[in-house]
């Protein structure tokens, strides 16, 4: 009997083919093309399993989830709380599953920024067939939800049966979780549809030229909103918390409180004094829903002739341009290189986005946390091991970006003039790690630490930390002898299960594990200099390496899979004969 395999990926793709089936046949091409579309195909191999990789993400959500539902059981171990308590708790939960929802969904729509709307490429690919654009339309709506429910079922599907079952019990349960479910889809499409409501009204005032320009300034300044609202904004688990004057401000422009409200409302919970909030949830939904449908209707009959005659790209204006040194002229060229990349690319800042929105995380909680401490207070272990991290996420987050080409089209130019040798490529992309990941965490750590006294540990801690930068910049050197966004990408090399949650459990484990050894260090001279020293011979020794290692090595521009000769045993060996 074969085996059946239960991965998130076979129960993706069996659920997807259930409903493929029941679909018209042009709306189901299109459906099955732009939802495979979420990860762009230009930069993964034609055998890549698209389907998979989404199977991998949700199983990702999925175990947030369960590790949520394990602390919500954990939690009825003790004695029963008061009702007081109870309620307080309640009210801590439901914000928090709910504003982690609303930025999880706002992630995955900065992910797929412009998906929803029509590019060149799918106009000059289905115009001239016979299909009607409202089949496009859509096509491209239902494959967006589609994406967005999976991330709702997948990050709910532990925890949204759990916690009701905690708080409510039973059988609160019954009206509960319903209520809890119907929130969450409203709070994702609220979010979804206000992004689209603000991308359709741009693409219907500007020239696509300037669209596309204040777009990807737009997905990066919505990257961080998302980011800063979860980290910045309160948790008010009382009615005194919503009628403090200091918190008005907030409940009135912050969409997780209104709902919070909305699933009071409906759960039948909600206080009579903050029916007001409940009532701007149904109306800023309603206004949403109604703009994006417009707004897309409207791109879809008015802009995909503009679409096609107005071009992506102009020449550059005139008049004098500078650009700053950084060291001889091919390190320059790299660098300079490796950052027009990253800001003119999509996929690149969306996958360098991924990586640095934990940096940004972390950096916003440290300010929250600043913000509520007083000043003049020595470094402890709380402020270490998140800078530690901020520097170890941004160095691996744009080591990996690294690997993934701009235009496979465009390498014979820098194949051709490779004059150079093999180290001074090597050493190029170095000094790009270092100016792009390495200073700016810096900076952003020293801006961090004006709070703290005395300077000395200020300062020994910055040393330190450029020096962990400096160890985590060779170390992802080693093996890499290319120059950056110009190999090709072999996908399937790694799980992306298995390495986010290696580094998610490993780099924290380590980070744990030094920051009261630093912190020691900091208060003693003669340990701050060993620790110091350590570092600056690990760094010498693995730069030495590199250097060696890159001075033999021929750069590359080709990622092939690895040559597997296959033996079938078809020749028997020879009987050996006995010696006399």
């Amino acid at each position: 009997m074969p085996r059946v395999s239960s991965s998130p990926g076979t129960l993706l793709r069996g659920t997807l083919a259930r409903i493929d089936a029941h679909l018209p046949t042009d709306f189901r091409v299109l459906y099955r093309q732009f939802l495979l579309r979420v990860v762009d195909l230009e930069a993964l191999s034609i055998h890549a399993d698209v389907i998979g990789y989404l199977g991998q993400f949700s199983g990702i959500l999925f175990m947030f989830s369960l590790i949520q539902a394990i602390g919500a059981f954990f939690s009825t171990l003790g004695p029963p709380p008061p009702p007081s308590e109870l309620v307080v708790l309640a009210w801590h939960t439901e914000q928090s599953l709910i504003s982690l929802m609303m930025l999880i969904v706002g992630l995955i729509t900065v992910i797929g920024w412009d998906s929803t709307f029509p590019d060149r490429r799918d106009i000059m690919v289905l115009s001239p067939l016979p299909v009607r654009p409202r089949t496009i339309l859509f096509a491209k709506v239902a494959a967006s939800a589609a994406i967005l429910g999976i991330a709702v079922i997948a990050f709910n599907g532990a925890s949204a049966f759990a916690w009701p079952l905690v708080l409510a019990g039973f059988p609160g349960i019954l009206r509960f979780s319903p209520a809890l479910w119907f929130t969450m889809f409203a709070a994702s499409a609220f979010l979804y549809c206000a992004v689209l409501s603000v991308q359709g009204l741009m693409a219907l005032l500007l020239p696509r030229r300037m669209f596309l320009r204040l777009s990807a300034v737009l997905q990066l300044v919505a990257f961080g909103l998302f980011l800063a609202v979860y980290f910045l904004a309160p948790n008010l688990p009382t009615v005194a918390d919503f009628s403090a004057p200091q918190n008005q401000s907030t409940i009135l422009w912050c969409p997780s409180y209104w709902f919070f409200a909305l699933f009071n409302q409906l759960n039948g919970s909600l206080p009579a004094g903050l029916g007001w909030l409940a009532l701007r949830a149904w109306i800023g939904l309603a206004i949403v829903l109604a703009g994006a449908a417009f707004s897309l209707l409207l791109c879809y009959v008015r802009t995909m002739k503009k679409t096609v005659e107005e071009p992506d790209l102009v020449p550059g204006a005139g008049g004098l341009h500078w650009t700053p040194r950084f060291g001889g002229v091919l390190q320059t060229a790299i660098v300079l290189f490796s950052f027009r990349s990253i800001t003119r690319s999509r996929q690149h800042r969306v996958i360098l986005a991924f990586f640095l929105s934990v940096v940004f995380a972390i950096a916003l909680s440290l300010l929250r946390g600043e913000l509520n401490t007083p000043a003049g207070r020595p470094i402890d272990e709380d402020f270490i091991f998140p800078t530690l991290l901020m520097m170890t996420f941004a160095v691996i987050g744009l080591r990996s970006v690294f690997s993934l080409p701009i235009s496979l089209t465009a390498n014979w130019v820098l194949r051709t003039t490779q004059l150079c040798s093999s180290e001074k490529y090597v050493a190029a992309t170095r000094r790009t790690l270092l100016i792009l990941c390495v200073l700016p965490v810096l900076f952003a750590t020293a801006l961090l630490s004006l709070r703290f006294r005395p300077w000395t540990q200020v300062a020994g801690h910055l040393v330190l930390l450029a020096s962990i930068g400096c160890i985590f910049t060779e170390i992802s050197l080693i093996g890499f002898y290319k120059v950056p966004f110009t190999c090709s990408y072999l996908p399937g090399k790694s799980n992306i299960q298995f390495a986010f949650w290696g580094v998610v459990i490993v780099l924290p484990l380590l980070g744990i594990s030094f920051a009261p050894f630093e912190q020691q260090a900091l208060n003693d001279p003669l340990r701050f200099t060993g620790l110091f020293t350590l570092f600056t011979a690990v760094d010498i020794g693995l730069l030495i390496f590199n250097r060696r290692q890159a001075h033999a090595a021929v750069l590359y521009f080709e990622e092939l899979p690895a040559e597997i000769i296959t033996t079938l045993n078809l020749i028997s060996p020879r009987p050996s004969t006995p010696k006399p």
